[in-house]
């Protein structure tokens, strides 16, 4: 497992913000563990983002503590059979609106359901859909995903067709994704997660589509630590129409020098958590402590100085 330089990511050229997002895969989190809800709690109120979306929240313990303790923000959470529900916060300046879009459980009724969120800030309306997509690398776990990809394009398209004069839609798409490709009968068969990753961005650049996939501080957003046979990987994303601008980030560099799927530079999204401890033991624990999932944290700059 690689190890990072423990440094602060700060931006390289501030802009005017919108508003940030924060975006978590906090792993089961049903409040059996209090010491660890309030670790989550804590960073969200370090990082005090705009609007933030937790998964796999399990059990009303978890929904009551994040009332209590962040009473600046409006909760809207997920509902139906499925026991992994998707929490939307958004704070109580925003003018806003919560739907759920049952199209990504793709027939599936135990998947969840896209959660939607509209905002309005400065008079632009900004569509923001976050998902937690079928965790499975079988042929159907990816067919699933293939699916849900799809509601992503024709859910773009209709907001278009009704976005305000001739613009685009402002549309946001986020979560864990769970891009990790499929494991069929032998290598020969098998689909790597960038080949995966590779055809989601090539169905994005579509004109019809018109969205692109932010580049991250580092490749990789998931770990089950230096014990586990799985090696790291890069599940959670951001998606949004191309004609919106982020604030940028360093990129966060390995330890190990000479490995060349880090890159010197910046990007859109800044992976933290796991990947900013300075060892492998405090990667663990950090995982142990919070989550196998870092989470993803962006700013959205406005549109007009």
């Amino acid at each position: 497992m690689l190890t990072f330089n423990n440094t602060q990511t700060t931006d390289v050229i501030p802009m005017p913000k919108a508003f940030s997002v924060l975006s978590w895969n906090i792993e089961h989190l049903k409040g059996k563990r209090p010491d660890r809800l309030f670790r989550i709690v804590n960073t969200i109120k370090f990082e005090n983002p705009d609007i933030f979306a937790l998964y796999e929240v399990e059990g009303k313990t978890v929904y009551h503590s994040l009332l209590t303790e962040l009473p600046g923000y409006s909760f809207h959470i997920t509902e139906g059979p499925q026991t992994q529900e998707i929490l939307v916060a958004v704070k109580h300046k925003f003018t806003a609106f919560f739907s759920q879009r049952v199209e990504f459980k793709s027939a599936y009724s135990y998947l969840r359901p896209g959660a939607m969120l509209s905002v309005r800030v400065e008079g632009q309306d900004y569509s923001l859909m976050f998902l937690h997509l079928k965790s499975q690398s079988t042929p159907i776990g990816l067919g699933i995903r293939d699916v849900q990809f799809a509601s992503i394009y024709k859910l773009k398209r209709k907001l278009d067709k009704v976005a305000v004069g001739n613009q685009k839609a402002n549309f946001i798409v986020l979560g864990d994704f769970n891009t990790m490709g499929m494991n069929y009968s032998g290598k020969k068969h098998d689909i790597p997660a960038t080949a995966e990753l590779g055809r989601l961005d090539q169905y994005l650049h579509r004109k019809s589509v018109g969205m692109r996939r932010l580049s991250k501080t580092c490749p990789n957003t998931w770990s089950n630590g230096s014990n586990s046979r799985y090696p790291a990987a890069d599940l959670d994303q951001v998606l949004l129409s191309k004609h919106l601008k982020t604030r940028l980030w360093h990129n966060k560099l390995p330890v190990n020098e000479g490995d060349l799927s880090f890159k010197s530079g910046q990007s859109e999204v800044d992976i933290r958590g796991w990947v900013d401890q300075a060892s492998i033991e405090e990667q663990d624990k950090w995982i142990e402590g919070y989550s196998d999932h870092c989470y993803l944290y962006f700013e959205i700059t406005k549109t007009k100085p």
